[in-house]
């Protein structure tokens, strides 16, 4: 496909290219990201003002705006400088005043001569119980009465910009619409009863009330799913792309999956039976296998992780699991050790902390293929680090993992199997926005003998009683983590505030009965304290939100917030998630800052209610938007201009089926709507996606 297709030129062209727009508009225009006439399509507008004719102002309900006809009456010029012009108009049955400031008087009279008839539209409002319409939108006579629209769209501006100017601009790219074929299903747009493409645009910059505004209105629902299919159909391709890469054949033979089975205290839950049959099929299959393993705090993701390794193992090769931090690789070291005895596999770990001799042995016997299972940080990504046969890796996501080091490590492979994991349920919208291109397996239950957390929000002016209860608790030998929140981003605020806790309790509690942990501790210090309180040498744990990535001590059954209200909600249901791993009943403190805000008590009784994380990151979506929700500078979200990823979620699954039945039944896009979606990808600006369109 060699360029743009020639249909699309128009819409590509220079802004200066349209009426009434010169080199300054444009450079103003750019500022707010509009470069071609494409973009003012896509700039729909937010709101709209009715300005059908009415035959008086009278009985209207002020302020409001208003398009009527009027007799112009005496002009009061303003007394002193810059004061206000006054004209008196009349219409059919009340009269009222236009107000103008800095204006002149010779514009002015020609514009209103006394006597003439004009009709005028705009906001009018009561001042001193005179009905006033400052700066009017339109004055003409009544002969062009018809230049004004009866529907006026309002469009967010940049600045320089007005809104005639703008209307202007995008009656001007409409005017360009070319005719495309159809890229949708045609079962789709049928039972959707969705215009056609440029149908949908004229309708969209023509509303005529809030209906029209809304995103459920079957033109703007069109161009959402426009934009997300154009997405979908990306990733499609990339995954295409990725699948056709050769992978590896690994296939398990059960041998050592049976042992670590049978020496579990308990059977599987359908989920994770579920997500391990996946992700077997997928490394026995030729393709490479990019899967995400998305599980809620405590589903019991470890376990599968380390099964499919096994599979690896049992085929021959190797695996490697790589987490984030040193402190997370020797969690999975802990979690994964005494599984890995049981099945009789060599599990090691290599972090940045392996020096010298030790570092030479660990490499030489990875090598080798002595070593079976590494696990590690990103330290695994250096060059001297060789496998002898690389089938699986595996990547703790925690977000902080982008595509980059997730090509790096599969390059250490011939073609490694790639499973991510994430311990953040994400909403299945933005999961598919954001990982439309891999395979989800999702893990929504919890194994058996996961006790519930009671939940409850107490106001820290009762702090005297928390602490008490917290006594009575570690005298029966309870454990406890005591979390303080950053705050202001201030890293030095913050240790005071955990400190000051630290000493407090410390008074309250005895000494040696307090530990604390922050990140500005040297990593050493900081494992020491944390060993103490796993091991329960230690009965509380103060410490910031480090914790709150996969810390397990089973034994902790008391977790207190302390400015619960200020945190995320999805951070909130992990520091839970650290507690009720044990046999004890588990309780949530969340400590907060009277008086509550709304959202800060919605986002507190959300906990409350529910400990299922998938429902808590919905209403997190709902009420943060999703930019938001994975930190919009490295989400991957892509930039919609139409599509709202919150309110049409539903929309982007259709996307996603869409697009990949399109690329299964015509790889190369050269069917007649392979043709068509070609035209979307470009005028979407998919570029890259174009370059990925298998050839023949």
């Amino acid at each position: 496909m060699s360029g743009r297709p020639e249909q699309l030129f128009p819409l590509f062209a220079g802004l200066e290219t349209l009426s009434g727009i010169g080199p300054r508009t444009a450079r103003l225009l750019a500022r707010g990201g509009i470069e071609a006439p494409r973009d003012l399509l896509f700039s729909l507008p937010y709101s709209v003002v009715d300005r059908r004719r009415r035959e008086t102002i009278r009985g209207a309900d002020l302020p409001c705006t208003l398009t009527v006809e009027v007799t112009v009456g005496a002009h009061r010029p303003p007394r002193s400088r810059g004061g206000a012009w006054r004209v008196q108009v009349e219409d059919s049955q009340a009269a009222f005043q236009l107000v103008f400031f800095h204006a002149r008087a010779d514009y002015l009279s020609r514009l209103l001569p006394v006597g003439a008839r004009r009709v005028v539209s705009g906001k009018v409002e009561l001042f001193d119980g005179m009905a006033q319409m400052v700066h009017p939108d339109h004055v003409v006579p009544v002969e062009e009465a018809a230049s004004i629209p009866e529907f006026e769209p309002v469009y967010h501006l940049t600045q320089g910009v007005g809104q005639k100017l703008m209307y202007r601009a995008v009656q001007g790219a409409l005017a360009r619409l070319p005719d495309l074929e159809e890229w949708i299903d045609p079962a789709l747009l049928a039972s959707r009863r969705w215009p056609g493409w440029a149908e949908a645009l004229r309708r969209a910059h023509a509303p005529r009330g809030a209906d029209d505004l809304a995103p459920s209105a079957p033109e703007r629902e069109r161009l959402a799913y426009d934009e997300f299919f154009a997405h979908q159909l990306t990733l499609a391709l990339a995954r295409a792309r990725e699948r056709k890469a050769r992978g590896i054949q690994s296939i398990g033979t059960g041998r050592l999956q049976r042992k670590v089975l049978e020496s579990l205290p308990w059977r599987l839950t359908g989920a994770q039976q579920r997500a391990m049959e996946e992700i077997a099929a997928d490394m026995a299959a030729p393709e490479r296998m990019n899967r995400l393993l998305q599980g809620d705090v405590g589903s019991g993701k470890t376990l599968v992780a380390f099964m499919a390794l096994l599979v690896a193992v049992e085929a021959g090769g190797q695996g490697v699991m790589m987490a984030p931090t040193e402190i997370l690789a020797r969690q999975h070291l802990q979690a994964l050790q005494p599984l890995a005895e049981r099945a009789g596999v060599v599990l090691e770990i290599l972090t940045g902390r392996d020096k010298g001799a030790e570092r030479k042995a660990k490499l030489a016997a990875l090598k080798a293929g002595d070593i079976h299972i590494l696990v590690g940080t990103h330290a695994v990504f250096q060059d001297d680090v060789a496998f002898r046969d690389l089938r699986l890796a595996i990547v703790d996501e925690q977000h902080r993992f982008g595509v980059r080091q997730r090509k790096e490590l599969a390059e250490k492979g011939v073609a490694a199997d790639v499973l991510v994991m994430t311990a953040t349920p994400i909403p299945r919208s933005l999961a598919l926005a954001r990982y439309g291109d891999m395979d989800v397996s999702v893990l929504d239950e919890k194994p058996p003998g996961r006790k519930p957390v009671k939940t409850a929000i107490v106001s820290s002016a009762r702090l005297d009683e928390v602490v008490e209860h917290l006594r009575c608790a570690v005298a029966e030998g309870r454990q406890c983590y005591w979390v303080c929140p950053l705050v202001e981003e201030s890293e030095t605020r913050d240790l005071t505030a955990a400190e000051e806790r630290f000493r407090h309790l410390r008074a309250a509690l005895g000494e040696g009965v307090v530990g604390l942990v922050h990140g500005q501790m040297p990593p050493d210090e900081r494992d020491a304290a944390m060993t103490a309180f796993q091991s329960g040498r230690m009965q509380v744990l103060v410490a910031t939100t480090v914790i709150e990535v996969g810390v397990d001590v089973p034994n902790a059954s008391i977790m207190v917030i302390e400015r619960a209200e200020i945190f995320g909600l999805a951070q909130l249901h992990q520091l839970r998630g650290r507690v009720g791993r044990g046999q004890a009943d588990s309780t949530c403190l969340l400590l907060y800052h009277p008086p509550l805000s709304e959202s800060g008590r919605r986002r507190l009784e959300v906990l409350r209610e529910t400990e299922d994380g998938f429902r808590i990151a919905e209403v997190d979506l709902e009420m943060r938007g999703a930019g938001d929700l994975i930190g919009t500078a490295q989400s991957g979200l892509p930039k919609f201009r139409i599509a709202d990823l919150e309110r049409q979620a539903g929309l982007m699954a259709t996307a996603q089926t869409d697009a990949r039945a399109l690329l299964a039944a015509d790889p190369s896009l050269s069917g007649e709507r392979g043709r068509a979606a070609r035209v979307l990808l470009w005028l979407m600006r998919q570029d890259e996606a174009i370059g990925l369109i298998s050839v023949g």
